[in-house]
């Protein structure tokens, strides 16, 4: 029987889906979702079928209820294919938290105040609880940039910062006259932001070409930490706040 591993957890929900953590990893991250769908309801219910194929440790609905359908000690199927700082299989490495919200494909409104509320206090329990760094508190998106929004660039990721949660630092102002670096430019510019942004956990390789991958994984990096405008290009703002999040990590240390 599933027992709920926080005390604000409100309901249980059981997910067949789920499996052992592979080679003993115990849980380093927390990867912040958000569902997609109409209703929390029909979320939950998704992820608690075993034809889905996919669940998560937790689900957080827009009133700031928390249901549980996995327990933390085991490997939730929330991530996909998905890798951050060289490790492919985030699922052993995370623990999955989804937010209610219908989506970029459903208007994408914003997350509600009582909602946040929960969120930041479930985050605030799971890192105290497993001892998980600032800088491993991702978005889906930051993990798997090329195929997933979410939980986007309305997510208040500065407001959980500042409760503790989250890695941060204040972006640079977006210029309006810098359009940034043109898609299938090349050159060292781009092999050295590439380089910074794999330095800092993103699945990219210095090519020096601002390909469409470099656009994805720019685009996820905007919507985390320069929400300002999301355009995946390389612009002043982008690697000025790239250079400021790498700055701020203790010692200068990985992720």
């Amino acid at each position: 029987m599933l027992k709920p591993d926080s005390a604000l957890v409100g309901a249980v929900r059981p997910s067949p889906n789920f499996g052992t953590r592979r080679g003993a990893m115990r849980p380093d991250m927390l990867l912040l979702h958000y569902t997609g769908v109409a209703t929390a309801a029909k979320a939950i219910d998704w992820l608690s079928r075993v034809e889905s194929k996919v669940s998560c440790h937790y689900v957080v609905d827009e009133a700031g209820a928390i249901t549980q359908l996995v327990a933390e000690e085991m490997r939730a199927w929330h991530a996909g294919l998905a890798v951050w700082a060289g490790e492919s299989d985030i699922n052993s490495a995370s623990i999955g938290v989804e937010i209610h919200n219908p989506g970029h494909e459903a208007g994408y409104p914003d997350f509600p105040e009582a909602q946040l509320v929960a969120v930041e206090a479930l985050c605030r329990d799971i890192i105290a609880r497993h001892g998980i760094r600032p800088a491993r508190v991702l978005a889906h998106s930051d993990v798997a940039p090329t195929r997933k929004k979410d939980p986007g660039e309305r997510f208040p990721w500065a407001r959980l910062a500042k409760s503790g949660i989250g890695h941060w630092a204040t972006p640079e102002p977006v210029r309006a006259a810098d359009s940034g670096i043109a898609r299938d430019a090349a050159g060292p510019l781009v092999a050295e932001v590439q380089t910074r942004l794999s330095a800092y956990g993103y699945g990219i390789e210095a090519t020096g070409v601002c390909d469409a991958t470099t656009e994805f994984v720019v685009t996820a990096f905007q919507r985390h930490f320069r929400p300002a405008r999301v355009d995946g290009r390389i612009d002043q703002s982008t690697i000025t706040t790239l250079e400021r999040l790498a700055a701020a990590l203790p010692n200068g240390a990985h992720v």
